[in-house]
This record gives structure tokens, C-alpha cells and sequence, in this order.
């Protein structure tokens, strides 16, 4: 869980994902990722079960989380707009062989004041669209903060995005490696806070934006290389 400043509802994150892995039968942990918190979110995170990394920057906080020992790991904001008690659909979608399982809150549901109205019908269609043009990755919801991910299938995509870019590197780079995208259904609740949300809607689409550009134009390079190789190869 990346989190800054999470005091109000990081412990409940962590009681709740713990809770589910004891439902479950799982053996996990849940490990936040904390990028310079000054409201004693570290000590309740630790209170409440989770281990604590630090970390500088938002994608170098999901990024921090890849200590994580286990075969499967799950992201999610630790401002309680998800249901971490919910992380059954995505544990049957990587055993049943999908290395990366996106949560889908379109397909879900998004509650009243969950989500402004220009990134519900403008930004995340927008960007989703771009993405599935570039790289046909097939997914509904790319921006969705509640994801799941294989570790090896993690440990080969080599992401460095330091922002919240890094939420599109990650599909991006799936696509790229050709790794088995699934998507479950998730529910966006408005978020526990009592400040304004760390994301900034057009500086931070840029930044998606930027790098969705970039990475076609590499990809375009890619496979004209990859085919001229093969007609020479042919030849």
C-alpha cells in the first residue's frame, strides 16, 4: 500500500487485508510503502499489523513494495477507497494463470462522489483508449488503483516510473512482454480522507499522456526492427 499521510485510514486497510487473508487461508503480509508521512501514519500501519518501508516518490513506493516474499502481490491505495476484504477475485485470476489482474471499476461500481466527473467520462476513457490503441492491452480500467500482479512476471517488466505514471508504465510493459491480462470487477468509494487527494488531474494526465507517447514511439521502432530482421533472416 503506498500511502502519505494516511493516518485516518491506513490501519483499517491493513486490519481489513489481514482479515481477508485469514478468511482465505492465505499466508501474506501486507507491506506499506511510505513516502514521508508526517501524520504517524508509519507507527498505526505498524500497529495494526503491516510492515513499514520507506520510500521518496509514489511509483518508488509501489516499487518499495516488491520486497514482498510472496508469489502474488497486491497494490491499493491506503486511503480506504477500496475493499481490501475483496481480494478473492483476484487470487482465483492469477492461480487460474493471469499474471497481471487489473481491478475494473467500471465494471464494478463507483460511488456517489467516488470520482470527479471529468476523469470519470474524459481523462481515464481518454488515456484507457490511447493505451489500448498503442498496445493492445484490452483492459477497461487502466488507471484503477487496486491491482494484482505474479512477482516473477513484476521482476521481468522493469518499471521505473517514478510518479503516478507508473500505474500506465505497468500495463504498458505488460502488454509490451505479452503477459496474460485479466480484469475483476471493483467498487471506488469515496476515499476517508480530510485533505484534498495527492493527484493532480492535469499535471498528472500529462505525465500519463507523455509517457503513453513515448513508449508508442518506441514500440512502433520495435517492431519495424523486429521485422526487418525477419525479412533478412528470411532472405
Amino acid at each position: 500500500m503506498p500511502c502519505l499521510n494516511e493516518a485516518r485510514t491506513v490501519g483499517a486497510c491493513v486490519s481489513k487485508t489481514l482479515q481477508a487473508f485469514r478468511q482465505l487461508g492465505l499466508v501474506g503480509e501486507v507491506i506499506v510503502a511510505d513516502n514521508g508521512s508526517i501524520d504517524g501514519s508509519q507507527a498505526i500501519a505498524s500497529g495494526a499489523g503491516a510492515r513499514v518501508v520507506c520510500v521518496t516518490r509514489y511509483g518508488a513506493a509501489i516499487q518499495g513494495g516488491g520486497v514482498a516474499c510472496g508469489r502474488y502481490i497486491l497494490v491499493g491505495d491506503a486511503d480506504d477507497s477500496y475493499d481490501f476484504s475483496r481480494v478473492d477475485g483476484f487470487v482465483t485470476r492469477l492461480r487460474a494463470g493471469d499474471e497481471l489482474v487489473m481491478g475494473n471499476r467500471f465494471q464494478g461500481d463507483i460511488r456517489s462522489g467516488a470520482m470527479p466527473w471529468h476523469h470519470r467520462y474524459v481523462g481515464n476513457p481518454l488515456l484507457t483508449g490511447l493505451l489500448n490503441l498503442f498496445f493492445h492491452a484490452d483492459v477497461g480500467d487502466a488507471h484503477c488503483g487496486l491491482r494484482a500482479f505474479r512477482r516473477d512476471a513484476y521482476d521481468r517488466l522493469a518499471l521505473v516510473a517514478p510518479g503516478m505514471e507508473f500505474a500506465s508504465e505497468m500495463v504498458v510493459k505488460a502488454a509490451l512482454h505479452g503477459l496474460r491480462i485479466g480484469e475483476v470487477p471493483a467498487v471506488l468509494h469515496s476515499d476517508g480522507r480530510d485533505r484534498p487527494p495527492h493527484l493532480r488531474s492535469f499535471r498528472d494526465g500529462w505525465r500519463h499522456l507523455r509517457l503513453l507517447l513515448l513508449f508508442a514511439r518506441f514500440g512502433c521502432f520495435w517492431s519495424r526492427l523486429r521485422s526487418s530482421c525477419l525479412v533478412a533472416w528470411a532472405s
